[in-house]
């Protein structure tokens, strides 16, 4: 008889929400961007990254298309079914590529306002910065974009975790 171990549970935090139409860009644009960032606190065992990423997941707040629906009870997350993402889907980068990933996203029309960049770095770049190890979504196969998937020109996906803090953070920067 084979038995089936449970997946570790993260536990849902908070979940900050950066819009860049809050700020104002003068003459610029704000392009209808954001960053969410879905913060959970790890569990007590010690588990690996990828059995970390596993509970992740598996977790009901990963179901998010991001597209102003919200967290549902939907095989979807981002613009993918979600049976297509699994802990391999994630590549390792270190703290200067996702900063990297994300800082040239957010200037892509040109530098954002200091307020803005001041929010950037505070509750993005410095977790970064700060994370024991960093996983960037990798490029899914077309067909695993799910039925209304391409919704957005940009979508950037990283996971933060820091077992320094214990947490791990799941940030998405995208486009309406």
């Amino acid at each position: 008889m084979t038995s089936i171990e449970p997946v570790p549970t993260l536990v849902h935090l908070d979940s900050p929400f950066i819009n860049f139409r809050d700020f104002d860009f003068c003459e610029g644009s704000h392009g209808y961007r954001w960053v969410d960032a879905k913060q959970f606190q790890l569990p007590s065992e010690v588990l690996d990254d990828r059995e970390v990423l596993a509970a992740l997941i598996s977790h009901p707040r990963f179901r998010d298309t991001y597209d102003g629906a919200g967290v549902q009870d939907w095989p979807r997350h981002g613009q993918w079914w979600l049976d297509r993402i699994t802990p391999d889907t994630y590549e390792a980068v270190d703290a200067t590529t996702a900063v990297d990933v994300i800082r040239s996203w957010a200037n892509q029309h040109g530098n954002v306002p200091e307020p803005l960049a001041s929010r950037l770095y505070q509750e993005i770049y410095t977790p970064m910065c700060k994370a024991t190890s960093t996983y960037l979504l990798g490029q899914l196969p077309e067909d695993a974009l799910h039925d209304y998937g391409p919704i957005h020109i940009d979508y950037h996906e990283l996971v933060l975790i820091d077992r320094s803090a214990g947490t791990l953070t799941l940030l998405v920067a995208a486009d309406d």
